[in-house]
């Protein structure tokens, strides 16, 4: 009741879309499910893929429907659902996102002695070919720019923010961490991945925005791309 004697109206209940966490389930599920079916089929990649145009041009292609999907379940390009918004305190958020970048290092560092991800995934190649600067540089471009900016609208953009209308932030951090990597159909490098989703979950929890793991996610890639070229 107000100082005036007026009844208050009912506290609005949080907004439950149950419709579009179905629909994101349905994306991301199968993702990783084509993942893993392709994995499982033995077809072998090349060992070049990242010097063949038809790496990034069907690249592009995947992560177009999936940035359309992304629109389509948030109904557009829902800012406040994506968490398309810049950091309030952005030194805190800058200082945050450093200490993910050290911590994936790290623990990438510690499970690669064990789990090479890169190696099963197949992505890096083993050596640079400065003939075929041109389709890397490309590839450059999409996996440092374009994964990035889309895998973390799915991720810890659209899921988190589905999920957190049911539950709390943590175990949502779990759940979007665990799909990013069922996403890329690894199995070896599946603990890598997770705790990599993960960190990038738990960074957009505290920063409230998804710019700060973009910026992780993008740098690691073009760390593991600059490797390549410098050896």
């Amino acid at each position: 009741m107000t100082s005036t004697g007026v009844i208050d109206p009912p506290a609005t209940p949080p907004l439950r879309q149950t419709g579009r966490l179905i629909a994101w389930v349905a994306v991301v599920g199968s993702l990783a499910t084509l993942s893993y079916a392709n994995r499982l089929s033995g077809a072998e990649a090349p060992d070049d893929v990242l010097y063949l145009w038809s790496t990034a041009i069907g690249a592009l292609i995947q992560y177009a429907i999936m940035f359309g999907l992304i629109l389509a379940i948030a109904r557009g390009l829902d800012r406040r659902l994506l968490a398309l918004t810049l950091p309030e305190r952005r030194w805190r958020a800058a200082a945050l996102a450093a200490a993910s970048f050290t911590a994936i290092i790290a623990m990438s560092a510690i499970l690669s002695r064990f789990l090479d991800a890169g190696d099963e995934q197949g992505l890096v190649p083993k050596s640079w070919d400065s003939s075929r600067a041109a389709p890397f540089i490309a590839n450059a471009v999409v996996v440092v720019l374009v994964a990035p900016f889309v895998e973390e609208l799915l991720y810890r953009g659209l899921g988190y923010g589905l999920l957190t209308q049911f539950m709390l932030p943590l175990p949502a951090i779990l759940i979007t961490g665990l799909a990013f990597g069922l996403g890329h159909g690894l199995v070896l490098g599946l603990p890598v991945l997770a705790f990599f989703g993960i960190t990038l979950a738990w960074l957009r929890w505290q920063a409230g925005s998804v710019y700060p793991g973009m910026i992780v996610h993008g740098t690691f890639n073009g760390l593991a791309l600059l490797v390549v070229v410098l050896r």
